[in-house]
C-alpha cells in the first residue's frame, strides 16, 4: 500500500511555498520563479476561473506549448476541482474539435502559435472562452489574455471542499484502434502513485533539477517531469522546444540539470554527436530516463561508455497507467528489459484466457495498482474490455524473468511508435479512405534497424481505372492530420492481400517490404 501525503496537486504547491518560499522552482531562459511566486500566480488564475463560472468537475482543455503558463493552468484548474485536459498540440483543427466536444470542455487555454487551428473552435465546440497565453490581437468577451489575468495580485481563497485523492484530476487522450482518441480518466491517486514510485526508483531529492524539452502534454513528461519534481520540491528547467538541440544541452549544463528524460532516437543521436569536452566534464546529470519506445541493447551499451558519470535507465508505461508501470533501477538493470514494476504496482503475463503464465512465457501484460485509470471517458464498453477485476490489459505482449524483470516482446495492437510518439494506423486509414479514388488502404510501421524507430508507410489500392498521385494524397493528409502521422511512403498496389473474411493481411505487407518488393 502506498502512503499519500497530499490529497490534490495544489496541496503540494501550498506545502512548497510554505516550507521553501524562495527556492527556485522554475527556470525559463533567463528568468526564475520561486515557489511562493508560482503559488501566487496559480491562486490568481484560479480566481479568474472561478469568476468565469468554472465549477468543480468542469473540463478545461489546454493546447499549450512547454511554458510556465502550462504549469500555472494545470495547478489552478485542479485547485478549484475542475479537470485539466492537456491535448497534443501537434494535432489539427478537426482532431481538436473532436476531443473538445468529447470531453465537453467549457474553456480552452491556447497559445497564439496554434491559433490557426484553435481560434475557430469557439464556433464548433462546447468551448465558451479561450485564454491566450501570449499576445493575441482579438481580445474580447470570449478571448482573454493569460498575462493580464496573472498580472493581477488578487488571489483566490481556499475552497471549502478541495479535491480529494480519488477525484478526477486529468483526462489524457490516447488514440485507439477504432481511430478516434479515447480519454483516459486519471485521478489524483493515479498520478500521485507515479510520483511516489518515481521518487523512490530514481532516488529523487529536493536538490534535483529536471529538464523538460519533450512536450508537457505527453503523459510521460507530465507525470515524471512536471508533477514529480513539484511533488518532491525539486526544480524544473523549461525548454520551449527541442530545436535547436544545442540549446537543450546548453540549458542542461548552465542550470546544473540532474534528471534528463528522452526517447531512444535522441539517445542514439547523442552517442553519435560531437559533444563539447566542457559539457562532458562539468554537466551534473546523474540519471537519463528513456521511455515511449524500446531502447536497443547497442544504444544502452554505447551510451554507458560515453556518459560514464550517469545512468541511462529504461522504463515502460502507457497513458492508462498514469503512465509509468516499470523501470530499471539505478543499481540493477538488465539490457532489453523495461525493468521491475514500480513500487505499489503488480504486473502479470497472461494467456488469451487471462490465465497467468510462468517465468519466461510470452503473453499479454496486465497491470494492477493505484496507477490504473478510472476508465475511458464516455466509453463504458471500452473500459470493461480494458479493465477486468482491477487488472488493466495493456495489449502488449511480454514476458517476465525469474527476477521479476519485464521484457516487451511485441504489440498486439497495430500501434506504430515513431520518435517516441504513438501513431494508430486506423486513424490515418480512415482519412485516406475519404480521398477520391481510393478503394482500400492499409497503414503499417516499418522498423529502421539502425535507429530502432518506425516509419509510417501506407499501401493504397486505387479504384478501377483511377490513377492516384502520392504528392497529392500527402498534401490532402496534411490538412487533416498532424505532420507526424503523414506516411513517409505511399505505395500503390493493384490489390491488398486479404484473408477469407476480407481483412487486410498487414503481416504480408511487412514481409514484402523487408524482402524488397517495395522501394523508392
Amino acid at each position: 500500500m502506498l502512503t499519500y501525503k497530499y490529497q490534490n496537486f495544489y496541496e503540494a504547491i501550498e506545502h512548497n511555498a510554505k516550507t521553501n518560499p524562495k527556492k527556485t522552482v522554475l527556470f525559463i531562459d533567463d528568468r526564475k520563479v520561486d515557489n511562493l511566486r508560482l503559488k501566487q500566480k496559480i491562486d490568481t488564475f484560479a480566481r479568474f476561473l472561478e469568476f468565469s463560472g468554472i465549477k468543480s468537475k468542469d473540463r478545461i482543455a489546454m493546447i499549450v506549448g512547454n511554458s510556465e503558463e502550462f504549469i500555472i493552468a494545470l495547478y489552478a484548474i485542479t485547485k478549484i476541482g475542475a479537470v485539466a485536459v492537456p491535448i497534443n498540440n501537434f494535432l489539427k483543427h478537426e482532431e481538436f474539435e473532436y476531443i473538445l466536444n468529447d470531453c465537453a470542455a467549457k474553456m480552452l487555454i491556447s497559445s497564439p502559435a496554434f491559433s490557426k487551428e484553435t481560434k475557430d473552435l469557439l464556433d464548433t465546440t462546447t468551448v465558451e472562452k479561450i485564454v491566450w497565453t501570449e499576445d493575441y490581437e482579438k481580445l474580447d468577451e470570449r478571448n482573454y489574455s493569460f498575462v493580464e489575468i496573472t498580472g493581477s495580485m488578487e488571489t483566490h481563497e481556499q475552497l471549502a471542499n478541495p479535491p480529494r485523492l480519488d477525484d478526477l484530476a486529468c483526462i489524457v487522450y490516447t488514440s485507439g484502434t477504432t481511430g478516434k482518441p479515447k480519454g483516459a480518466m486519471l485521478s489524483y491517486r493515479n498520478l500521485f502513485s507515479n510520483s511516489i514510485a518515481g521518487e523512490e526508483a530514481f532516488k529523487i531529492t529536493s536538490k534535483d533539477r529536471f529538464i523538460v524539452f519533450l512536450p508537457m502534454f505527453h503523459s510521460f513528461t507530465l507525470s515524471i517531469m512536471v508533477l514529480l519534481p513539484i511533488y518532491t520540491c525539486s526544480s524544473i528547467v523549461i525548454v520551449k522546444s527541442v530545436f535547436p538541440f544545442s540549446n537543450v544541452m546548453k540549458q542542461a549544463l548552465l542550470k546544473r540539470v540532474t534528471i534528463f528524460l528522452g526517447v531512444p532516437t535522441l539517445y542514439n543521436s547523442l552517442i553519435k554527436a560531437k559533444i563539447p569536452w566542457y559539457f562532458m566534464l562539468f554537466n551534473k546529470i546523474r540519471v537519463f530516463i528513456s521511455g515511449s519506445a524500446p531502447l536497443s541493447e547497442q544504444v544502452l551499451n554505447d551510451f554507458g561508455k560515453k556518459f560514464k558519470k550517469a545512468t541511462l535507465t529504461e522504463g515502460y508505461g502507457l497513458s492508462e497507467c498514469s503512465p509509468a508501470v516499470a523501470v530499471n533501477r539505478l543499481d540493477w538493470q538488465k539490457p532489453m528489459s523495461v525493468g521491475l514494476p514500480l513500487p505499489g504496482y503488480k504486473v502479470k503475463i497472461v494467456s488469451e484466457e487471462m490465465v497467468e503464465l510462468g517465468v519466461g512465457e510470452v503473453g499479454e501484460i496486465i497491470v494492477s495498482g493505484d496507477c490504473v485509470m478510472q476508465g475511458y471517458l464516455n466509453r463504458p464498453d471500452a473500459t470493461d474490455e480494458t479493465i477486468m477485476n482491477g487488472w488493466l490489459r495493456t495489449g502488449d505482449l511480454g514476458k517476465i524473468d525469474k527476477d521479476g524483470f519485464i521484457y516487451i516482446v511485441d504489440r498486439k495492437k497495430d500501434l506504430i511508435i515513431s520518435k517516441g510518439i504513438n501513431i494508430y494506423p486506423r486513424e490515418i486509414e480512415e482519412v485516406v479512405y475519404k480521398y477520391e479514388g481510393v478503394d482500400s488502404v492499409a497503414v503499417i510501421g516499418i522498423k529502421d534497424s539502425a535507429t530502432n524507430d518506425e516509419e509510417v508507410v501506407a499501401f493504397v489500392q486505387p479504384k478501377e481505372d483511377i490513377k492516384l498521385d502520392e504528392i497529392a494524397i500527402k498534401k490532402y493528409l496534411k490538412t487533416h492530420l498532424a505532420n507526424f502521422k503523414i506516411p513517409k511512403h505511399i505505395y500503390f498496389v493493384e490489390e491488398l492481400p486479404k484473408n477469407a473474411t476480407g481483412k487486410v493481411l498487414k503481416r504480408v505487407l511487412k514481409e514484402k517490404v523487408k524482402e524488397g518488393h517495395f522501394k523508392k
